[in-house]
């Protein structure tokens, strides 16, 4: 089985932005457990942004300085470096090469460049190497800007044929409402044409610029597409392997493609 495995900087930070190395561990092991069940796995990766930022540690009289798009640019292309080299390291202990591909909108928009990505990703699979796939924050602004990695992680599972795309969030899935409100209650099935618009909050993550609306509706575009969605919590211990193992005792949203 394919599949697309998207985390989001919520699960890779910790509260002061910096990366997470033990959660990344853990996750990077999950990942290395179902490849060796058989399992090809793209990985579509947060967190460039924010650990820049937290790598740079600028004063803030220096941040106000900067631009929004200058400071974006600058997180990210040290902040990806760090990134892909904490994967490298990891992977390595499981014997996994890993690939980076940095991509942009424009490359889903005409078919030569959507056609290399394809047989760049299809080639690294067929030789073992486990594609790690991000925007490519560097070069992309404004109009050339996915929404978000939520919007990037369906495009890759669409493209490339997964039979499944997980979604690691900072919380279980979609609620009924406020997920810290006791009263409100995951919702665990979703089906094609299941209108849940009402239950999703608007607000974006911390560190991402994504959202519960983003997921949901980048969920039901790869849903509609034949590819089943699941939506859980990249904090717990072990969620890749029980998603797989356990899932009827794991908490998570599933749009189920029929």
């Amino acid at each position: 089985m394919l599949i697309a495995i998207k985390i989001g900087s919520n699960v890779l930070t910790r509260r002061d932005g910096t990366l997470d190395f033990t959660r990344m561990s853990a996750l990077v092991d999950q990942i290395a457990e179902l490849r060796q069940r058989g399992n090809e796995v793209i990985l579509i990766s947060s967190g460039a942004v924010a650990s820049g930022r937290s790598e740079m540690s600028m004063p803030a009289a220096e941040m106000d300085e900067m631009g929004s798009v200058e400071q974006r640019q600058v997180f990210s292309a040290v902040g990806q470096a760090k990134l892909i080299g904490r994967y490298v390291d990891l992977f390595r202990d499981h014997h996994i090469h890993v690939g980076q591909v940095l991509t942009t909108k424009d490359n889903f928009l005409a078919d030569e460049p959507l056609q290399n990505q394809h047989q760049c990703m299809a080639a690294m699979l067929a030789h073992g190497v486990l594609p790690i796939v991000n925007e490519n924050d560097t070069v992309c602004i404004t109009e050339l800007m996915f929404t978000d990695n939520d919007e990037l992680s369906g495009l890759i599972a669409r493209l490339m044929g997964c039979q499944m795309l997980i979604i690691l969030s900072n919380i279980d899935g979609i609620y009924t409402g406020d997920p810290a409100n006791p009263a409100s209650q995951l919702i665990t099935t979703i089906r094609p044409g299941d209108d849940l618009s009402r239950y999703i909050q608007s607000e974006r993550s911390a560190f991402g610029r994504g959202g519960m609306a983003s997921k949901y509706a980048t969920a039901t575009r790869v849903q509609a597409a034949g590819i089943p969605v699941v939506i859980a919590n990249g904090k717990r211990d072990d969620i890749l392997t029980s998603l797989i193992d356990a899932p009827a005792t794991t908490p998570h949203t599933e749009f189920v493609a029929e």
